[in-house]
């Protein structure tokens, strides 16, 4: 097959008004209450076989194959936007809803599938493992916005950041056949190979590219989104080359350095968000093009709707009583965390292995799955504000913090800090001289509206004011660390006992 610079034109035309639609349909898609990816997923259906269009796509190999470079993104940026801090408190239980509450989770769904649909015991398995990781685009992007206090989120995170990979290679023995080959304590020992080897590769990457980044100074700030990105991607090849967890390490690569003092941070953030967002928008189009709206019966729908009660219902609220094990929380956190195992793009996405392997009875297997999510999206991502009010598990006001942009000053052993300050943080109404920074920092401007400020001792700071500081290198984590108490804790930071005093207090 040719491809001339004319399909060249008209894929660019058509790729274009898709991508503007989509990301449009992320407005209306707020508006109406609605997770923006089942808008995504409609435009692919209406491009596809089933709509006006009838683009042609049934290259499972190929979908199989973008699929997971996209689910790779959306780890990535959801590495690198996860604040750690936030996290560390309940990463044991985000790490045991990953393994141990996969597990339970296939295995009942598995049971499930088996007596209620009558599959045979390889697709029933096959289905629980698909179904029952959640979906990291989902979980970052929803749980984002509902207020929720940090150790929901940081466990919610986790858990959708690390569960990709046991289902990956479950998913995948399984659809070779391997599984029968190892057998059961074979895959449990590539499962647990997979994720400790993916891990400490990431870690590798992640530590080693952050030490690279603080001492190399590239020559235009574009350069360290991709540089990051990059070193994020080296840990994913890394691993896979040794056919460990690609998506384990790509997420604790990420995690670290999105978490590390480095260059342009909040401008690499940005960046990988909106990479992040047309690795969505693509992934989901695509996945609906895949879907062939003709095979789609009521007994897809029943069979689909069977199996989202029985994880919705009935193995996801006992894969996270079984998972609390390791962290003990109360009822109502757990109720919530039952509810917001939102499901997306991993499923479908995982439903192509089988179809790309030529698994018997796996176009069936996609359907179900294809109308399960839709179904079950619909009833857990509009609900969860409520349902987060309801378990009284919301916060109004949960503290955000400061938006701080770094950038080297290469002729001296010093970094510029560009701080904003947030509506809800503690620095509005404090001097400059009541910051107390670390010896040689100091705000060099301030910049408020259109007009930009000298600051002087008591000049008074307003939220929406953009800070300038400038701080010696080996001084800039005790600076950032002293900004971020003061906008928690206000001018009476000093006495908060959260961190320890600095030079100059």
């Amino acid at each position: 097959m040719t491809f001339d610079v004319h399909q060249l034109d008209a894929f660019v035309l058509v790729g274009a008004v898709v991508t503007l639609s989509a990301i449009l349909a992320v407005r209306v898609s707020a508006v109406a209450g609605l997770p923006s990816l089942l808008i995504y997923l409609l435009i692919g259906v209406f491009l596809g076989e089933g709509g006006p269009f009838a683009i042609p796509f049934d290259d499972a190999q190929l979908a199989h194959a973008l699929g997971f470079g996209a689910l790779a993104i959306i780890l990535a940026e959801g590495g690198l936007t996860t604040d750690w801090r936030e996290m560390r408190p309940s990463i044991r239980l985000g790490v045991s809803l990953a393994t141990i509450g996969v597990a339970v989770s296939v295995a009942v769904v598995a049971v499930g599938a088996h007596l209620l649909l009558g599959l045979p015991w390889e697709l029933a398995i096959l289905l629980g493992a698909i179904c029952s990781p959640t979906d990291a685009a989902a979980v970052f992007s929803v749980l984002r916005v509902v207020p929720l206090p940090k150790r929901l989120t940081g466990a919610l995170e986790a858990e959708s950041g690390l569960n990709d990979a046991p289902t990956v290679v479950l998913v995948g023995v399984i659809s070779t056949g391997a599984a029968g080959e190892a057998g059961l304590l074979g895959v449990a020992g590539t499962i647990v190979f997979e994720l400790v080897a993916g891990g400490l590769i990431g870690v590798v990457c992640g530590v080693a590219g952050a030490w690279l980044m603080r001492r190399v100074a590239l020559p235009s700030s574009g350069l360290y989104p991709l540089a990051v990105m990059s070193l994020a991607f080296t840990a994913y090849g890394a691993a896979a080359g040794v056919h460990a967890s690609g998506f384990a390490a790509i997420y604790v690569a990420a995690l670290i350095l999105g978490n590390s003092e480095l260059p342009h941070r909040v401008a690499t953030k940005s960046f990988a968000e909106g990479v992040a967002w047309l690795a969505q928008i693509g992934l989901f189009v695509m996945l609906g093009l895949l879907l062939s709206p003709g095979r789609i019966d009521l007994t897809t729908v029943v069979q689909a709707l069977v199996t989202g009660l029985v994880l919705t219902f009935v193995a996801r609220p006992l894969s996270v009583v079984v998972s609390s094990v390791v962290q003990r929380m109360g009822v109502r956190d757990l109720a919530f965390i039952s509810w917001a195992g939102l499901r997306g793009a991993v499923p479908i996405v995982l439903a192509t292995i089988p179809l790309a392997e030529g698994v018997d009875g796996a176009d069936d297997l996609f359907d179900i799955v294809f109308v399960m999510v839709v179904v079950y999206t619909l009833l857990t991502g509009p609900t969860l504000p409520a349902v987060a009010r309801w378990l009284r598990v919301a916060r109004r006001s949960e503290p955000r913090g400061l938006d701080v942009e770094a950038a080297p000053l290469e002729r001296v052993a010093a970094d510029l800090l560009q701080v904003t300050i947030a509506p809800t943080s503690k620095m509005h109404g404090v001097e400059v001289g009541e910051l107390r920074l670390p010896a040689g920092a100091s705000v060099s401007l301030v910049i408020r509206s259109d007009e930009v400020l000298v600051p002087e001792r008591r000049t008074v700071l307003r939220s929406g004011d953009d800070l300038v500081v400038v701080t010696p290198r080996k001084q800039r984590e005790a600076t950032e660390a002293r900004l971020r108490q003061v906008s928690q804790h206000g001018r009476l930071a000093r006495w908060a006992g959260e961190l320890r005093p600095f030079e100059g207090d």
